[in-house]
């Protein structure tokens, strides 16, 4: 009875980690996405290279059927900066599927640009598709395959540096005997690996490629004479799982299944070389095995400096105990050809990535790299060093490629924006702002506005750095119609959200004690706040933003000042009792205590609710300041 509790135990545990929370973030501006936390560790921050991580997470590696309840935003394109904070929620522009290879794309004008692999729906009825996103997060363009080959694969979408072309991987099906392996009377499907070039204007496939007739059957070692046959879609033999072109007009491909990569004419398709497998052409000093993502850094002529992830390990067997990035550079212009590592970079754990993953070279020269599971992620300088790792809080969710890259993002939607108005009698209502701006990169300060009404302008009653994602603001007062404004680092105004009404509790059900004032109603801001300038379209000068204590309102001051003689009279009545000198030394302590309390509602209070002045700091101090990661 031991073993099947164990075997229960294990699975409603597996269960349960769907419908877990703690790895996901939660916003007020946007209920509807769950971003996955990241867990982020840094060595040397100063030699990292400058961009934002792009990633894909995904729960499982193919898609899921719509879930019978509701369920949050959470897996697709995401976009982090350096602390692993939220930038862009991508998930509601593809309906939760499954994305794959998401990267920036600058060779498609002066802007850049996005590109990922939306994958088949779970039904099919989508065949999935090559997608190019414009900088304010528009879809651009979105590239099926032809009908004949199939769902858009997952491994590869590449944009050319032309910007005419992408390069993608296929995955045909044949029927093959099995005479190469001595036993021609056994048919089984296959399922070979291929790649095509896509004209992006028109989607059209200007040239393909596939390995049947290509890779004989024993170069795989995922399959054997003894293996069985199968049924469509068959043997996966190859498994290719990238594609890359030179100047040249040459493509070169990886395929885990041999362990080899191979350099492909882009003339007639025959193999020009391969490197590594059972029949490598190349004399090397290291071994790889199960690798991902064969990228060129370098071709002319005879010289090829490329990189990849030797995974050394599959789903079932290891050939080596630790991952590694890997740069080559092959000579082919020696007989025999050689290859030779230029760069190791070893997984920092030692581990092994059993699936999936790529390397990226940083403009500055550093290496980041995708390990895969859990969204591991991490970046080396040229000779080494380590300099950061992260990955997602839980490993539920994984990503197959991360990327990092510098790019300005500039969101077509406004900034969104939430109030809310709290308080338990006049002395203290008080009004909390929550604000985001999906997507934004260039955000340095916000700048928040209330009005009187719908028709009044808007009065400038606060600003506050961004910090994260989504920030919090808090303001003395019941303020209305409530909007914020976006400011990069120069004053420029980036966006403006739309104007919202703030909402407000039952305020009976709250305990909300209205005294004679009756129940709370709108403050006119420019009452509130009389030394902030009202907009004029343009509000950026510091000059016109208040930095010393917040003066309350009339209203306000007056519910203080008779909420402090309400609570003398209580307590002189309470000490009736009491002898001379014990009543008379209580009294003067209570009232010296009202009137420190009188004094800071009147004054000091509503600093409670400021940020300090950062006026005299520098910007990256002031940023640091308020960081809640730094």
């Amino acid at each position: 009875m031991i073993f099947p509790s164990i075997i229960l135990l294990l699975s409603i545990h597996h269960v349960l980690a769907q419908y877990m929370s703690d790895d996901l973030m939660s916003f007020v501006t946007l209920p509807d996405i769950r971003a996955l936390k990241f867990d982020v560790r840094h060595h040397n921050r100063d030699r990292l290279s400058p961009g934002y991580w792009f990633v894909a997470p995904y729960l499982h590696i193919g898609p899921d059927k719509p879930a019978s309840i509701y369920e949050q935003y959470q897996i697709g394109p995401y976009i982090y900066d350096g602390e692993g904070r939220l930038i862009w929620a991508g998930s509601p522009l593809f309906d939760n599927r499954n994305v794959f290879d998401f990267r920036v794309v600058n060779s498609l004008g002066d802007q850049p640009h996005l590109s990922l692999v939306l994958q088949h729906s779970w039904d099919l009825k989508d065949s999935g598709s090559g997608v190019i996103l414009s900088n304010d997060y528009e879809v651009k363009r979105k590239l099926p395959l032809r009908s004949d080959l199939g769902a858009f694969d997952i491994h590869e979408f590449k944009v050319r540096d032309d910007g005419k072309t992408a390069l993608v991987t296929l995955y045909p099906t044949h029927e093959i005997t099995l005479e190469d392996f001595g036993r021609p009377e056994n048919k089984t499907a296959l399922l070979s690996g291929g790649f095509a070039e896509l004209d992006l204007s028109t989607a059209q496939v200007i040239h393909e490629w596939d390995s049947f007739n290509h890779i004989p059957l024993p170069e795989t070692v995922h399959y054997g004479v003894n293996s069985p046959v199968e049924g469509p879609p068959g043997w996966d033999y190859v498994h290719i799982n990238s594609v890359d072109k030179n100047d040249e007009g040459d493509y070169m491909i990886s395929t885990r299944f041999t362990n080899t990569i191979y350099l492909i004419s882009g003339k007639d398709g025959h193999i020009v070389w391969r490197l590594g497998g059972r029949k490598s052409d190349f004399v090397q000093d290291f071994k790889f095995s199960k690798q991902h993502d064969a990228k060129f850094i370098e071709s002319n002529g005879t010289r090829h400096v490329i990189s990849f992830l030797n995974n050394a390990s599959d789903e079932e067997f290891s050939e080596e105990t630790v991952s590694a990035a890997m740069i080559v550079e092959l000579d082919t212009g020696v007989t025999p050809m050689t290859a030779r590592v230029i760069r190791r970079y070893n997984r920092p754990d030692n581990g092994l990535s059993r699936l999936r993953g790529n390397t990226q070279l940083l403009p500055n020269d550093n290496v980041f790299v995708c390990w895969s599971q859990g969204g591991y992620i991490s970046e080396f300088s040229p000779e080494g060093k380590h300099l950061f790792s992260a990955r997602f809080t839980l490993p539920r969710f994984s990503t197959y490629r991360a990327y990092k890259f510098e790019f300005t993002g500039r969101p077509r939607a406004p900034p969104d924006i939430v109030a809310s108005v709290t308080g338990t009698d006049a002395s203290n209502l008080v009004t909390t702002f929550w604000i985001s701006w999906n997507g934004a990169t260039d955000v340095a300060w916000w700048h928040i506005y209330a009005q009187a009404s719908e028709f009044d302008n808007p009065v400038l009653i606060g600003k506050t750095p961004r910090t994260d994602f989504e920030i919090m603001y808090i303001a003395s007062g019941y303020l209305d119609w409530v909007s914020a404004e976006a400011v990069d680092s120069r004053g420029h105004i980036l966006g403006t959200s739309k104007v919202h009404r703030s909402k407000y509790p039952d305020w009976k059900s709250v305990g909300y004690n209205k005294g004679q004032s009756g129940w709370p109603t709108p403050q006119n801001p420019a009452t509130l706040y009389p030394v902030t300038s009202t907009w004029n379209g343009s509000a950026t000068d510091k000059d016109n933003v208040s930095h010393g204590p917040l003066v309350p309102s009339p209203a306000a001051a007056e519910a203080q000042s008779l909420k402090a003689i309400q609570v003398l009279s209580s307590t002189s009545h309470a000490v009736r009792g009491i002898g001379g000198f014990f009543a008379f030394a209580l009294l003067v302590c209570l009232v010296s205590g009202l009137v420190v309390g009188f004094m800071v509602m009147r004054g000091w209070r509503v600093q409670l609710y400021q940020r300090p002045s950062m006026e005299c700091l520098p910007e990256e101090q002031a940023r640091l300041r308020f960081d809640p990661l730094g």
